[in-house]
């Protein structure tokens, strides 16, 4: 019996195999463009106001908040690697462990938002870059939880599988990305200047 294959079966299969692989290629390009946008306001940050830094930052909190990106991170790759196992109980569990931590950290952020306006207005120069990379890296962590959502929403609905999971990979990639920018910022908000 011989198989026949049509022109139109071919390009089915060559599609499906090229569409991850050009997602996997598009997405390290926005991910490159978005680490130029974050350099350029943590740079500005130095430029406009040098290595000041006030006295009434709340360290605590930032170190907390920090620890909880982090945890967040470790929580999307055993997600990732639960659906890449075909362990879907795992990778819902770690999908909602990953969305709570996110949304921790946002209600961390409100809070530093609020105690930072007390300190040093927005219109001030280092208040201005304080909250210009917060509040930028707030709206890429509130976009990365609506991903994750919409992931864990599909993923509970069986859309993804050990062979077929390239859009929970994507989301993955991209909060390790919000996470790693976090971990640029901490130091250039919190730790570098002062006394």
């Amino acid at each position: 019996m011989a198989i026949t294959t049509t022109p139109e079966a071919i390009h089915e299969r060559a599609e499906a195999t090229y569409r991850p692989r050009a997602n996997r290629i598009g997405l390290w390009l926005f991910l490159a463009s978005e680490t130029f946008l974050f350099s350029a306001f943590i740079s500005s940050r130095f430029v406009v106001s040098g290595t000041d830094q006030p006295e009434h930052l709340n360290q605590d909190l930032a170190l907390l908040l920090t620890l909880l990106l982090l945890l967040s991170s470790i929580s999307a790759y055993r997600a990732e690697t639960a659906i890449a196992h075909d362990d879907r109980r795992l990778f819902q569990r770690e999908l909602l462990t990953t969305i709570v931590l996110g949304l921790l950290f946002l209600v961390g952020v409100g809070i530093e938002f609020n105690e930072a306006l007390t300190y040093f207005p927005a219109g001030t120069i280092y208040g201005s870059a304080f909250f210009m990379l917060i509040g930028l890296h707030a709206f890429h962590v509130l976009t990365g939880i609506l991903a994750l959502a919409v992931v864990a929403n599909l993923g509970r609905m069986g859309h993804y599988g050990p062979d077929d999971h390239w859009p929970v990979e994507g989301v993955v990639k991209y909060w390790h990305f919000v996470d790693l920018m976090w971990v640029a910022i901490y130091p250039t908000l919190y730790l570098f200047g002062g006394s």
